[in-house]
């Protein structure tokens, strides 16, 4: 099947479907001008302090940092929280939206980006599925009772330079204790995933709601790295009456009976969403 033929087929089953859900991993961050952290070398190009520290993102994304060196931790995260904060969610999200608006179950969101970027683009926040949870929500580092609360009003200033943050750093509003985001980082046994163990009940009771009728699943930028949105999307993607379209630059590879599109998020959506429309008016 060409790509021609794959646009076509793409566009038919979302003009078609009655339910859509969205696998999003970091490659849908790029087209809106997010860093590629893909590999050491493209994570050091982007933040030069760290390739002097010889620091990796796996080795920052921990929560030990917290403890030992909280400066350093709030640097990588602040800088992290104020770029999400700052740039635009590119057009493919409305293009996703504008899709599931006319679909009779609409859209739910299952993605690893903690950018809250699809709330951000106006996706409803009660169907966006935050498995790694999210850097606009904030939890203490220590054991008070605390349940995470927003990040909003909390501003973190960061030495470009260096890439640590400068006081004063977030604190828990109950015990005035450090605070951390409320993110799943490497070796973390201590993050709160209470507010994504809710989105995971809503998204499962959606599920079990569309289990009878036409569901598309279009997964944008979820590379076999950190693959747990391309492992969720693969096993939905096995129910009856559902139909896979991966969308992936360099790992394009779909399970049998599906198909992918080797392209950026934003160009592949866009190419969709013209034959989507033409579909509608033939």
């Amino acid at each position: 099947m060409n790509d021609g033929d794959k646009l076509r087929r793409a566009a038919e089953a979302v003009a078609t479907a009655d339910a859509l859900l969205i696998g999003a991993g970091a490659g849908m961050g790029v087209d809106s001008g997010l860093p590629d952290f893909r590999g050491t070398q493209g994570f050091w190009r982007a933040y030069p302090p760290y390739a002097k520290l010889g620091l990796s993102f796996s080795e920052l994304a921990n929560p030990q940092w917290f403890e030992s060196d909280p400066a350093l931790a709030w640097g990588f995260y602040g800088h992290r929280l104020n770029l999400y904060r700052a740039t635009q969610p590119h057009d493919g999200f409305h293009i996703l939206q504008t899709w599931g608006r006319r679909l009779k179950h609409r859209a739910f969101v299952f993605t690893s980006n903690v950018d809250g970027h699809f709330q951000r683009a106006g996706f409803d926040p009660e169907r966006v599925v935050e498995i790694h949870g999210s850097i606009h929500w904030l939890q203490c580092t220590r054991p008070c009772g605390a349940r995470p609360f927003p990040a909003d009003g909390f501003v973190v200033a960061v030495d470009d330079s260096t890439m640590r943050a400068v006081e004063p750093l977030p604190l828990c509003p109950s015990c005035r204790a450090l605070a951390r985001p409320n993110v799943l980082m490497f070796g973390d046994w201590e993050w709160d995933g209470m507010r994504t163990a809710a989105q995971q009940q809503s998204l499962q009771t959606w599920l079990t709601s569309v289990k009878t009728d036409r569901l598309v699943i279009v997964e944008c930028g979820a590379g076999t790295a950190i693959p747990t949105v391309r492992w969720f999307c693969e096993e939905q993607a096995n129910s009856p009456h559902t139909l896979l379209l991966r969308i992936n630059p360099r790992e394009s590879v779909a399970p049998a009976g599906h198909f992918s599109l080797a392209m950026t998020g934003l160009a592949a959506l866009q190419a969709v969403h013209q034959r989507v429309v033409n579909f509608k008016t033939t």
